[in-house]
């Protein structure tokens, strides 16, 4: 069994410790903690101090306020890793070190006990007690914070230069700047408050006797300020072992690299970019354990299975590497790695109504690359086309991503054996998908309903690609004020899908009632006190404004008609509908 070392402790008993000698590893996070959580920090622990800004309501032997955990690890230097805390701690050593600057010209003896006691909080004393001001008690080794010299040069010297953006160097001022307006409003009571904060300011150091220890505990704590993500827990494995093998610098220089690449094409709606890559990773993976099961464990659970022993294997960082290049590629829209049409399949799977296809296609991306990255164009296509296809189709037969994960995960398993993805037994019944589509109501709510739209655009050959970072709102063409002023037969037919079109929303047509007639020039373009506002890059809408001068009733029946006849022969082209 682990062995912990747990004793809660005032930030005083903490930190002036002879033997404190904190560590913000490497492969930590760079300091975040913004204005705002200083701001509550301060506002907390202010309130705490002084109940109802009295100073007397205070009881010094009994009244405690509790800031949360530190966990460590005592490393091969005898140093205390910080594992979880970072944010915190780093915030009190500043805080500390700007009631200290003050101090520094005060002569009474108050003062002059507060800042022998802050003194021992932030440098190391020799035997005799003095403080060592070139010793700081916390040192930061955060490979990715560019600032992080800024701050111990705070810690050393109390002085921020007007230059000086660092989030250490904001944050130090909005310290000064509290603590300048909490004396001259209080200077009778001034010593009060950092003694309060240091005694009875309660911590609740956590010291592990190795670093998976330290990270196992963390995983099970609720952080009140940043905690590390997924990925960080991850990136400490790979530090381990990189460090193992004599590659610690190149493996920050990588890491570093990675994280700046997923950021700029990954864009979760929880977890990191960072994560996101992982998560795809992490399906590749299962489908070489042969796994189709549907209930899939959790991101960091499945990468801690034996240990972390993805972790120590050369080919896994090099794999993410190359993953992320991929999806890099994919949102660059780069010709030199993919084809036009290739490039247009892209582009509608990224209307998808759900993001399975992205894991998908990252299987299919690992099991089929070449030594360069690249994926053979026909198969490739032949891919995207058949994926697009049951996904849109499924989404109609199932809803819901969970029931879609059946037949992928089946499917996910095929690629790695080196089989062709078909859905061989998920095939549609013709009659049955067709009676579904037609009776489906594509509401504008409704993700398959922008999904369809994507895809009947670029259906048209002579489509052009757009960029991926295009918004489309999806446009009525006949709009839906006409309806209250013209006769329809069925005044639902407004919202059916051969009514609508994606439009991109830099157009924003916001008369509702125009007539299609006042419509066309939003779709051609126009000029508006000089200056041009660009038409539509959607082919179809083009056409239909070249095409007509009116949008009717019949048009829209027509063009619904045509769009699920359309996408029926699509299911048909891509072997997915059952034989007779």
């Amino acid at each position: 069994m682990s062995k912990l070392n747990v004793d809660q402790k005032t930030i005083n008993e903490l930190f002036s410790d002879t033997k404190a000698d904190f560590l913000i590893p490497d492969y930590q996070r760079p300091y975040a903690w913004c204005e705002e959580q200083c701001l509550t920090l301060w506002n907390d622990i202010f309130d705490f101090a002084f109940p109802g800004a009295d100073y007397s309501k205070f009881d010094k032997d009994s009244d405690e306020y509790f800031l949360g955990p530190i966990v460590t690890f005592k490393n091969a230097n005898k140093q205390q890793e910080i594992i979880d805390g970072q944010q915190r701690l780093t915030t009190l050593m500043l805080l500390l070190r700007a009631f200290y600057s003050l101090f520094g010209y005060m002569q009474d003896d108050n003062a002059k006990r507060t800042r022998e006691a802050i003194e021992k909080c932030i440098w190391k004393t020799d035997e005799f007690g003095r403080p060592d001001t070139g010793k700081l008690k916390i040192d930061s080794e955060v490979a990715t914070d560019n600032d992080k010299e800024e701050f111990l040069t705070i810690l050393r010297t109390g002085e921020v230069k007007k230059e000086q953006k660092s989030t250490y160097a904001q944050n130090y001022r909005f310290f000064q700047k509290q603590i300048d307006e909490f004396l001259h409003k209080y200077p009778a009571f001034f010593a009060y408050l950092p003694q309060r904060i240091m005694n009875n300011c309660i911590l609740l150091p956590i010291e592990a006797e190795s670093q998976d220890t330290a990270l196992r505990i963390f995983s099970t704590l609720n952080d009140r300020g940043l905690p590390l993500s997924d990925s960080d827990i991850f990136k400490a494995q790979f530090y381990k072992f990189y460090t193992g093998k004599g590659q610690k610098d190149q493996f920050i220089q990588r890491w570093k690299a990675l994280e700046e690449k997923t950021e700029t094409i990954f864009h979760p709606i929880s977890g990191t970019p960072m994560d996101e890559l992982f998560t795809r990773y992490m399906y590749y993976i299962r489908a070489t354990r042969g796994q189709s099961d549907t209930t899939t464990i959790a991101l960091r659970k499945f990468y801690e299975l034996d240990k972390y022993a993805l972790m120590y294997k050369d080919e896994t960082l090099s794999n993410l590497e190359k993953l992320a290049d991929f999806w890099n590629d994919v949102a660059n829209q780069e010709v030199e790695k993919f084809s036009t049409r290739v490039l247009r399949r892209l582009f509608v799977l990224n209307y998808a109504p759900n993001g399975m296809w992205r894991y998908f296609t990252s299987v299919y991306f690992m099991q089929n690359k070449d030594a360069e990255g690249k994926l053979e164009d026909e198969p490739f296509y032949h891919f995207l086309n058949t994926i697009t296809a049951f996904i849109w189709a499924y989404s109609v037969f199932k809803p819901g991503v969970n029931s879609l994960r059946t037949p992928v995960y089946a499917e996910m398993l095929k690629i790695v054996a080196g089989q062709p993805v078909d859905f061989a037994n998920f095939k549609f019944e013709e009659q049955q998908i067709s009676n579904m589509f037609r009776d489906y109501n594509f509401y504008n709510m409704r993700p398959i309903t922008k999904s369809m739209l994507a895809w009947w655009a670029f259906q048209d050959d002579a489509q052009p690609l757009m960029s991926l970072e295009t918004l489309f709102d999806i446009e009525h063409i006949f709009a839906k004020n006409r309806v209250s002023h013209e006769t329809m037969s069925n005044k639902y037919n407004v919202e059916k899908l051969g009514n609508k079109a994606i439009l991109e929303k830099r157009i924003n047509i916001r008369a509702s009632d125009y007539k299609f007639e006042d419509k066309k020039k939003y779709y051609y373009g126009f000029e508006s006190q000089g200056k041009k506002k660009d038409g539509t890059k959607v082919k179809e809408l083009l056409d239909l404004a070249n095409a007509k001068s009116d949008f009717s009733e019949a048009d829209i029946l027509t063009r619904h008609t045509s769009i699920l006849d359309g996408f029926i022969d699509y299911l048909k082209a891509n072997n997915l509908i059952k034989e007779s």
